[in-house]
């Protein structure tokens, strides 16, 4: 089992192979755009200092796994990170609601942020089902959060026993995990497992 980095996150999240190359945050508006009402599998906690080379990176890491996936001011344009009223609370509310599980990006930018912690206490009260998807600059194989992050679970990749498939995991120790996808959709629980 190995956190995901940052340097395998940006290999995901390169986009170029044509001569016009577009921004991370025009793919991301294009990739996310989200109808009204739509439901989805996770709710993206990430600080708006996040490079969007990285959100873009787990993004398509977390749709590449199955998942349906909200990303805030990419999924609704309209929102402002820098303008943040009522109106932008109660469509953050709406969304958190309209989310099975909210996945909280741990890397070097998010302590920046002042609305994660406010999301992830939300969506804890709300669903329960809550992770962290630690991006770490070099290869680690497990997380120990700080203060209020440790309790919680946390997202890696290994290789599914019997194949050379990877895929991602929610832990709670190396012998406590799930498939993050059954895990979201709440078709199976972590337990423990030999």
């Amino acid at each position: 089992m190995a956190l995901l980095t940052e340097s395998e996150i940006l290999g995901r999240a390169d986009f170029s192979g044509g001569v016009l190359r577009k921004s991370a945050a025009t793919v991301l508006v294009e990739e996310a755009s989200a109808a009204e009402d739509e439901r989805f599998d996770v709710f993206l906690s990430h600080s708006s200092s996040e490079p969007e080379d990285i959100l873009l990176g787990v993004y398509r890491t977390l749709r590449d796994a199955g998942l349906n996936v909200y990303v805030d001011s990419y999924s609704d344009p309209h929102l402002d990170p820098d303008d943040v009223d009522l109106a932008t609370a109660r469509t953050l509310r709406h969304r958190l609601r309209s989310s099975a599980s909210l996945l909280y990006v741990h890397s070097r930018h998010s302590s920046r942020s002042r609305w994660m912690p406010w999301e992830l206490g939300f969506a804890d009260a709300h669903c329960g089902r809550v992770g962290v998807i630690p991006v770490t600059q070099a290869r680690e194989n497990t997380f120990v959060g700080e203060e209020y992050l440790s309790l919680y679970p946390y997202v890696d990749r290994a290789v599914l026993q019997g194949t050379s498939r990877r895929t991602l995991w929610i832990n709670r120790s190396t012998r406590r995990y799930a498939p993050l996808l059954e895990w979201v959709r709440g078709t199976e629980s972590i337990r423990s497992r030999h």
